[in-house]
């Protein structure tokens, strides 16, 4: 079997696949990959399933070693990587020989670069998935980041290589935004008509303590008047009771800053939430890096369903993947 061995880890790499679903009720977040999208398109590329294992790098990449050789992709955001010092094409397979070096570098635009090797990561599955969920430990390899001498499984190849690579054309349409779009959150009425406009109106910063839990936003705040008014129909007023919460919900803290909660979310919350980013933009919060600017938008929720339609259907394309 074919072995990945680390030399540098890079700031937080990770075994990600598309994370595994049902079992909130657990209190166990799905996690999986930042970006769903480049880990898809990248596993294409290299001839896996779309939920293949592949490694998820942030903000600074890491140095590999393939000593039988292998076939890989890179995806996602732009670490400016060379094999044995030439440089490697983005979105496209490509294939390394016995033993060559391959070196991502620290990122050039967003959050998050996917190494995809033909065959996928190796490892044991916890609750039927191969993600990495860090709060807990489990999952992934050995339930942490990678670390220098680590060596990684790659499952059984048996195609022979093919050229391929991502169109211009789906490229451009699926470039992560900055402007995100949400649809009413379940708390939506509980806001006054002030402090939704000055949510959708303001321009918000990624902090720096900002994870795969939750990215934390500055700004305008919205008033503490209006994200604590938990008034019922009947008049009477109290603490929210904690419920169950969605991937991309955004809560409104005490403080009246907003967090939208991530791939290792918790799964349950306390805060009003008064908005939710569609699922056709979850990929873009995985390149969000700290500092960077974001706005809102919201839209109907026939149009936030219509998108994300769009999306499965341009990601299905016969001519998303380009051969040679």
């Amino acid at each position: 079997m074919s072995e990945i061995h680390v030399q540098a880890p890079g700031l937080l790499t990770t075994v990600q696949d598309l994370g595994r679903e049902g079992f909130g009720p657990l209190g166990v977040s799905p996690s999986g990959a930042a970006d769903a999208i480049s880990l898809r398109i990248g596993n294409r590329l290299v001839g896996n399933a779309e939920g293949a294992a592949a490694l998820e790098m942030t903000l600074l990449g890491g140095t590999f070693v393939f000593p039988q050789g292998a076939v890989f992709a890179l995806t996602g955001s732009d670490f400016g990587a060379t094999l044995d010092e030439a440089p490697v094409q983005l979105w496209a397979s490509c294939v390394a020989r016995p033993s060559q070096l391959l070196r991502v570098g620290p990122t050039r635009s967003g959050a998050r670069c996917y190494l995809c090797v033909h065959g996928g990561i190796a490892v044991p599955l916890f609750l039927g998935g191969a993600a990495t969920h860090l709060l807990s430990g489990l999952g992934g390899h050995e339930g942490r980041g990678l670390r220098k001498g680590d060596v990684l499984q790659i499952g059984p190849t048996n195609t022979p290589f093919r050229k391929r690579t991502l169109s211009p054309h789906a490229r451009e349409r699926l470039s992560p935004r900055k402007v995100l779009r949400v649809t009413p959150g379940p708390q939506h009425e509980w806001f006054s008509d002030a402090a939704r406009r000055a949510f959708l109106s303001s321009t918000y910063c990624v902090t720096e303590e900002s994870n795969r839990m939750g990215l934390r936003l500055e700004g305008p705040a919205i008033s503490s008047a209006s994200a604590g008014d938990t008034s019922t129909n009947d008049g009477n007023t109290g603490e929210m009771i904690t419920e169950g919460v969605a991937l991309g919900a955004v809560q409104i803290t005490a403080a009246g800053l907003p967090i939208i909660l991530f791939v290792e979310q918790q799964t349950t919350g306390g805060y009003a939430k008064l908005a939710n980013v569609i699922s056709a933009d979850f990929h873009s919060l995985g390149q969000l890096r700290p500092r960077d600017e974001i706005r809102f938008e919201q839209i109907a929720w026939d149009t936030a369903r219509s998108l994300l339609i769009e999306q499965e259907e341009l990601l299905s394309s016969l001519d998303l993947i380009l051969e040679s």
